[in-house]
């Protein structure tokens, strides 16, 4: 008797739910000032500090990335355990969605388990509910401090 494993399909209302949540969050995170170029910081401990650094802006879309900082408080983090995200935002339909992480372009809806990468069967769905809980933390614990930088 052998058994069928079966593949990973996206739950596509649920993966759709939460991209509107992360918009919703990320709104207020951006606090209505979508300038390219502009960053936002979150200092949430001694130890712990997020960065939000807006590259583009279009009609439709915001383009963001989200990384943690490297050197918080003489305590210098290697970028392999600093977390990063790139993310867009779709004006038009109130969504936001990680379209990079940890520099991985292009997360896919679905992988096949086991992979050469090891990527979970689910992985996109699990990084934007990262982006959801490191949104959270950003603002429930966060101090904000606003840079304002232009791009050349």
């Amino acid at each position: 008797m052998s058994v069928v494993a079966k593949k990973y399909r996206p739950h596509l209302p649920t993966l759709m739910s939460l991209f509107e949540v992360n918009y919703m969050l990320l709104l207020r995170v951006l606090a209505d000032k979508e300038l390219a170029g502009e960053q936002r910081c979150f200092f949430i401990s001694d130890f712990l500090s997020y960065r939000v650094q807006i590259n583009e802006v279009t009609k439709y879309t915001t383009l963001l990335t989200i990384n943690q900082e490297a050197n918080i408080h003489g305590y210098n983090l290697t970028e392999l355990f600093r977390p990063k995200m790139v993310v867009r935002l779709y004006h038009d339909a109130r969504m936001a969605e990680v379209i990079s992480n940890q520099d991985v372009k292009q997360i896919q809806p679905r992988y096949d388990y086991p992979n050469d990468k090891m990527h979970l069967p689910d992985e996109k769905q699990q990084v934007n509910y990262f982006l959801k809980e490191w949104l959270q933390l950003c603002l429930q614990l966060g101090q904000v401090h606003i840079n304002m930088t232009k791009n050349s």
